[in-house]
């Protein structure tokens, strides 16, 4: 397995282009399933979860071409088997977003129960019960989900979600475009990402409303149509980095990003004593030298602080002045990073579902491994303010989430190197 060598200690001065997000990327591919039509995406990240859900599409039978300029066109309409296999599932829990377009616009599916990050629980019977409800046949068997609708088409419902879930929602919003009559989803996620599905499947022809609340109402339509779509940039990429300037009391420009969808992040950062600056698609931070406060937090669904900034704000925290603590609302299982960083001398302990933290001046170096991709981020965060060298192994979960990361951190003055395997 690939390596980042990591020699702490430099300050990261300069500017970033952000990438195109992989949480909005993977259930517009996804949606390319719900018409025979060419579907074009664009400003698609480099990442490795990109490449799976292509060849997830590939195997079966969906032919893609990849051009130029991070484009990518996608036809449906020669689709040969209409099953998800348990080989490339297992890498990426979004993999589930194919089971809704597929069912609503095919009537069949068979898709096996995802993997990922193992982060805590995250089940799919949310996404089983709303499928049932809007009249599929599900039976889950020897690891997969086996879903028809008997030729029938699927029919709009009143949907309420348990638990506010992004790819649940998703899902159904999929399934709901193509069903007869109207869907309503309550208590659904709200994130950028869902908004951005929204306006692909509105450009697609779908009759969606609400996105962006707790309610979101879709009318079915008799059929999608192709169309061209530029993803949203990455939140959580942008987020990182700033951290990751903050950190290392650093100056940052992060470029062809979305400030507004970033505020409950940005405001914890001036907490911090970062200057922001925002204008219409860059933020910039300056730590003027300066070592960062110490910044107490909770995560929670969007627009609340993102539980995926939370490992990266972990890592700032260690060395911050000051102590605090960091609740954890979202995944049970996310403080695995914890012990990681403690024995780079960090003073952190885990109480439940929180982390009570006292800020160190510098952390040192020392072998680490990762454990899921946010955490991979906080150890390279981690590594940066260290005295010495940090080595952070298991990187493939980087390479899940973030392009080019040691590329993008060099032409910051980072001093970080892969060792390939």
């Amino acid at each position: 397995m690939d390596k980042l060598v990591i020699q702490g200690g430099a300050q990261l001065n300069g500017e970033i282009r952000i990438a195109g997000a992989k949480n909005s990327a993977l259930p517009i591919m996804a949606a390319a399933l719900l018409t025979r039509d060419v579907v074009t995406i664009g400003n698609l990240p480099h990442l490795f979860d990109i490449t799976t859900m292509l060849e997830l599409l590939g195997c079966m039978g969906i032919e893609s071409v990849v051009g130029e300029k991070l484009n990518v066109e996608i036809n449906s309409s020669t689709i040969k088997r209409f099953n998800a296999p348990y080989d490339l599932v297992k890498t990426m829990r979004a993999s589930i977003l194919v089971l809704g377009p597929m069912l609503s616009h095919y009537g069949e599916a068979e898709v096996a129960l995802p993997g990922g990050c193992a982060i805590g629980s995250r089940p799919v019977n949310l996404h089983l019960a709303a499928l049932k409800k809007m009249g599929a046949k599900i039976i889950v068997e020897n690891g997969y989900i086996k879903a028809n609708t008997n030729g029938q088409r699927l029919k709009g419902a009143h949907i309420f979600m348990d638990i506010v879930t992004v790819t649940g929602t998703e899902n159904i919003m999929m399934a709901a475009t193509l069903a007869t009559g109207q869907t309503i989803i309550e208590n659904a996620a709200r994130e950028p990402e869902v908004v951005d599905l929204a306006l692909c499947l509105r450009a697609m022809g779908a009759d969606i409303s609400g996105e962006g609340s707790a309610t979101i109402t879709i009318n079915g339509v008799e059929r999608l149509h192709g169309c061209q779509y530029q993803v949203m940039p990455d939140r959580i990429e942008t987020g990182t980095y700033l951290i990751a300037a903050a950190a290392t009391r650093g100056r940052i420009k992060v470029k062809d990003t979305r400030p507004s969808i970033l505020e409950s992040v940005l405001s914890k950062l001036e907490e911090a004593g970062a200057q922001i600056d925002i204008g219409e698609n860059w933020i910039s931070l300056d730590m003027h030298g300066q070592r960062p406060r110490a910044v107490s937090l909770t995560t929670a669904p969007y627009p609340a602080f993102p539980t995926d900034m939370q490992a990266q704000f972990t890592a700032l925290n260690a060395i911050a002045d000051g102590s605090g603590s960091i609740t954890e609302t979202v995944f049970e299982n996310r403080f695995m990073h914890i012990h990681e960083m403690n024995r780079m001398g960090a003073d952190l302990k885990v109480e439940g579902n929180t982390v009570i933290f006292r800020g160190v001046p510098f952390l040192k170096g020392a072998p680490v491994m990762a454990t899921d991709l946010r955490a991979s981020a906080s150890l390279i965060i981690a590594g940066l303010v260290c005295e010495s060298e940090t080595v952070v192994d298991r990187i493939y979960h980087i390479d899940r989430g973030y392009e080019c990361i040691e590329e993008k951190l060099q032409s910051l003055g980072a001093k970080i190197r892969r060792l390939p395997s």
